[in-house]
Parts: structure tokens; C-alpha cells; sequence
């Protein structure tokens, strides 16, 4: 019963932040156009059930493709940095300057590049997925010590051994680490994205009924994201619990 307790704590304080909310609005009479109520706003979400549920499909799909390419770019380009000590002081301080822009900034090249689809979409949340793993790996994959790598070449270990075996695990937690950071920017991204050319998604859902002064869908979108958001999070931190025991 008190292992229950931590697992409902989240629940009961967004319980009370809603309620609060809710009281708030209602209480200094704030305009629906500044702040609608979490009432207004559910109700929202059940008349627009449909488009709204597309729409995220939409979101979700761009967002975990590119955080699955994402992944798979910052890992590969790590383990190939770290197994090439000369090349990764060549390339860090170049990937490391690309970095310091933020992701966004390069959106509009990317839709010029490859169009106001999917593939822009994607292609954003590979970048900014890519360098978080990227980073947090070069970090990880260094934790080590030379004594153990020494003693597993002294045993005829070799790169690929010593990576898989023991580098690898030991920057499992850099790389959980990455993949909540990362979970978060894929969906940030690719709304963001969506918002300045889109055929279909929730950043597009935003746009439209910000030009057509739909307050209540504004914020039902919102809502919608964050809730997805919040799931997708949720999901890699029951993962590092399971699996990443030895951190």
C-alpha cells in the first residue's frame, strides 16, 4: 500500500493544480480569451475528439520517428568519436557549435529543403534528438576507468568487445538520461515545426485556430500535446527502472 502512495503523488498534485485553476478562473472572472477553464477546455477536447486525435497521430508519428532516428544518429556518431580520440577533436567543436542554435532556427531551411510534409518534421527532430544522445553518450561512454579497459584488452578484448561489453552498459544511464531530455524536444520540435508549415498535426491545429481566434482550441491542443507528452515521458522512466537496475 505505501509503494501505491509515490505513484499516486503526481496524480493527486495535478488533481489539485487543476481544481485550483479551475477556482481561479472562475473566481477573479478571468476572460476565456487570457486563461479558459480546465472545464472549458475538456469540453473542448470532446467536440473536437476527432480532429484532435489525427492531429496528434499526426505529432506523435513525426515526433518518435525522428526520436528513433535521433537516437540511432547520437549513438552511432558516439561510439565512432570515442573509438577515434583524433576525430572527435576535430568534430566536437564543430558539432558543439552547430548545437548552441537553437534546433528551431534551422526549421525554416528545412522546410525549404524538403517541403511543409512529414520529412521536415522528422528531419528536425532527428537534429535536436541526435545531438542530446550525442552528447550525453560522449559523456557516457568515457565513465570507464583505463584500468578496466586495459585489463579486458590484457584478456584480447578488442574495440568492438570493449564497446559493447563495457562502455555501452556503463553509459546506459547517460543514455536514459538523454532519451528523457530528448522524449521532450521531439514533441517541442515537431509541433514548433508543424506551426510554421504543416499539412496536418497539432502545431498546425495551434495555427489555424490562432488565426481563427479559437481560443478554446488553442489551449485544448495544448493540452492534448502535454498530456502526450507527459505519457511518452512516463513510459521512459518505467523503462530506466526496469531496465537500466545498476545504475
Amino acid at each position: 500500500m505505501i509503494r501505491k502512495i509515490p505513484a499516486l503523488a503526481p496524480l493527486a498534485g495535478l488533481a489539485v493544480f487543476l481544481l485550483g485553476w479551475e477556482i481561479a478562473v472562475h473566481l477573479f472572472a478571468i476572460p476565456e480569451f487570457v486563461l479558459p477553464a480546465p472545464s472549458a477546455m475538456a469540453a473542448t477536447i470532446w467536440t473536437e475528439a476527432g480532429s484532435l486525435s489525427l492531429a496528434l497521430a499526426v505529432t506523435l508519428a513525426e515526433a518518435l520517428g525522428g526520436f528513433a532516428l535521433g537516437i540511432a544518429a547520437g549513438l552511432v556518431i558516439a561510439m565512432i568519436l570515442v573509438s577515434a580520440p583524433p576525430l572527435e577533436k576535430a568534430m566536437l567543436p564543430l558539432l558543439v557549435a552547430i548545437n548552441s542554435v537553437p534546433v528551431v532556427a534551422y526549421t525554416p531551411l528545412a522546410l525549404i529543403w524538403l517541403g511543409i510534409g512529414s520529412a521536415s518534421k522528422v528531419t528536425m527532430v532527428t537534429l535536436a534528438v541526435g545531438f542530446v544522445v550525442l552528447l550525453n553518450m560522449l559523456h557516457g561512454l568515457k565513465k570507464p576507468e583505463q584500468g578496466a579497459i586495459d585489463l579486458m584488452r590484457s584478456f584480447g578484448a578488442g574495440r568492438a568487445t570493449i564497446m559493447w561489453k563495457l562502455r555501452l552498459p556503463a553509459a546506459m544511464p547517460s543514455l536514459v538520461v538523454a532519451l528523457r531530455v530528448g522524449i521532450v524536444r521531439a514533441m517541442i520540435v515537431a509541433i514548433v515545426t508543424e506551426m510554421l508549415g504543416a499539412y496536418m498535426g497539432i502545431g498546425w491545429i495551434i495555427f489555424q485556430a490562432t488565426q481563427q481566434i479559437g481560443f478554446r482550441e488553442v489551449w485544448a491542443a495544448i493540452a492534448v500535446s502535454s498530456l502526450a507528452s507527459m505519457a511518452l515521458y512516463g513510459a521512459l522512466v518505467w523503462i530506466d527502472r526496469r531496465l537500466v537496475w545498476w545504475k
